[in-house]
């Protein structure tokens, strides 16, 4: 019956980098049946990140895939689609993962591929706008909103539909560190969230 339940649901494919946060909140969204989605493989470019371990533990397939793998970049663009084909990913979900795709991903998962992004995008996006950065140039500016978004990608870096937005504060005294931690908070349900609408569209 699990499995027959499994088998109906949305099937993510997640990428991830380092701590994988965002991934045990979808994985915890999942298995509490609040996700209507379950995830078939997780892919990190960092064969030490947390988010590979995080997925051994919960029994998921975990591959490293990056440049020591595949040092050709095409090579690794098919390995990844190869990998996500074979682990029958309807969705891909990128959860801080550092590295841009490559064309083949895009063309096979189009309009299929979802990311998030701690700002309030389109500003605060782009190429070399992640981490503490983005939080950093946020104070800097004097905004007092930053946020969250979860948009589908494309070619460009942070450029695709925006699916899913919220305003989070800029407070008096913020640090970088502080105004990052309460925008993650904000991304471990809002995620999820936009993936549960996702699925409701994918499946209708």
């Amino acid at each position: 019956m699990a499995d027959l339940k499994q088998s109906q649901s949305l099937c993510l494919g997640v990428l991830a980098s380092h701590t994988g946060t965002n991934f045990q909140a979808i994985l915890d969204r999942c298995l509490s049946g609040e996700l209507p989605a379950h995830i078939g493989v997780v892919i990190s470019n960092n064969s030490g990140s947390l988010a590979l371990r995080r997925a051994r533990h919960a029994h998921i397939p975990a591959v490293h895939l990056s440049g020591k793998t595949h040092p050709v970049a095409d090579d690794l663009d098919a390995a990844m689609v190869g990998v996500l084909t074979q682990h029958q990913v309807d969705v891909v979900a990128m959860a801080g993962y550092m590295k841009k795709l490559g064309p083949r991903l895009l063309s096979a998962f189009d309009r299929r591929i979802i990311n998030i992004h701690p700002s309030l995008l389109p500003a605060f996006g782009g190429k070399g706008m992640y981490g503490l950065r983005i939080h950093e140039a946020v104070i800097a500016s004097g905004a007092r909103f930053t946020g969250v978004t979860v948009h589908l990608v494309n070619e460009e870096y942070d450029q695709g539909p925006i699916l899913l937005q919220e305003v989070v504060p800029v407070l008096p005294g913020d640090s970088p560190e502080s105004l990052a931690a309460r925008v993650l908070c904000v991304e471990h349900r809002l995620y999820p969230a936009a993936i549960r609408h996702f699925a409701t569209r994918y499946h209708s």
